[in-house]
């Protein structure tokens, strides 16, 4: 079926009323008379004519369209659990009839990338944003906040910020990290080290804070040489831990794992120079992975359940599209251990 290129102006000439009339017809205004929307509609379809959605904007109508902005340096299509979070925002949007238009952004200090990011806001080519993988304050994504956009959050914590407009969903980072300490501590270990996550990212941070609140409280030191800076991919993992090795003159029993992902790449380090898990290091994650129960050996690690927060968000993002929220949305889920096999008590 191809479009034919008439407007609205030969559309009603053709139908033999005003073009205001063709406008009422197509936004379903109930005072068209029944006969004149008939064969309005008649014309419309004859003629295969869709309506221009910059004239759709100019009326103030919704686009219907939801950008999902995704903030990564790495291959997104290689990490089931990004495509977890991206489909089940897509599968949501679409149950409620809006369209998902989707960016990668490589590099948030480009200004060329962040000036295409806000051309499609400020072009009205989508009616909210939903942002996954940003820095916990991101400069950018705050302008967009204070110019009215509507935005949902993936992770975030900045005390004070209840716009309207703003809707954050998280998971309790910092609980599941003390659950985690307070598991291996539970198996009788006191020697317990830490592979953060991007420490400018909300779950970065609050995951290392609950692991040292929770070290604390239990009365264990916090060694400055068992905390291993990383970032949340498998890779970065694997040569945090590498490196940390080839330094290392003492070994903790047990690392938590700032993710599932880093857990996998530094069981892939350990493995490499023969230290076994969990017989001579026990090893914890968080977000369980669709990965986590298959790989080898499988991981003790907290379920989020990722599908559900995306739907909620997006709802959440949708019914302030359409209703306009009155004050801004924060939503913190929780997790459970699921307990395999990386973990042995001592």
């Amino acid at each position: 079926m191809k479009r034919n290129k008439v407007n609205s102006t030969q559309i009603a000439q053709l139908a033999g009323v005003s073009r205001s009339t063709v406008s009422r017809v197509i936004n379903n205004y109930p005072s068209v008379p029944p006969e004149t929307r008939e064969k309005v509609m008649k014309i419309i379809k004859e003629y295969n004519y869709f309506p221009d959605m910059s004239a759709q904007v100019l009326a103030g109508k919704n686009m219907r369209n939801i950008g999902l902005f995704i903030i990564d340096k790495g291959s997104v299509s290689s990490d089931p659990t990004s495509n977890t979070l991206i489909t089940s925002v897509i599968e949501e949007a679409s149950a409620q009839d809006y369209y998902v238009i989707t960016n990668i952004i490589r590099d948030c200090k480009s200004p060329k990338n962040i000036e295409r990011v806000k051309t499609v806001f400020y072009q009205n080519r989508i009616d909210a944003g939903i942002f996954m993988g940003a820095d916990n304050h991101e400069p950018f994504i705050e302008e967009l906040i204070a110019e009215g956009f509507i935005i949902g959050i993936v992770d975030q914590d900045l005390p004070g910020r209840n716009e309207p407009n703003r809707i954050v969903y998280s998971f309790d980072n910092e609980d599941g990290a003390k659950k985690a300490v307070d598991y291996l501590v539970s198996l009788k270990h006191r020697k317990i080290g830490i592979i953060n996550g991007d420490l400018k990212r909300h779950a970065g941070s609050a995951r290392f804070d609950g692991f040292v609140k929770a070290m604390k409280l239990h009365g264990l030191p916090v060694k400055k040489e068992w905390v291993i800076q990383s970032d949340f991919s498998s890779t970065s993992g694997y040569h945090s831990m590498k490196h940390f090795l080839k330094t290392a003159t003492d070994l903790p029993t047990a690392f938590f794992a700032a993710n599932d992902s880093i857990a996998f790449g530094v069981i892939r380090a350990l493995n490499e120079k023969q230290i076994n898990v969990p017989s001579d290091v026990s090893i914890i994650g968080i977000d369980d992975h669709v990965l986590s129960k298959l790989y080898h050996p499988p991981l003790t690690t907290f379920k989020a359940d990722f599908s559900k927060m995306m739907q909620s968000l997006t709802v959440d993002v949708i019914n302030s599209i359409e209703q306009s929220n009155k004050k801004g949305i924060k939503v913190t889920m929780g997790s459970k251990l699921i307990v395999r096999e990386s973990c042995r008590s001592l």
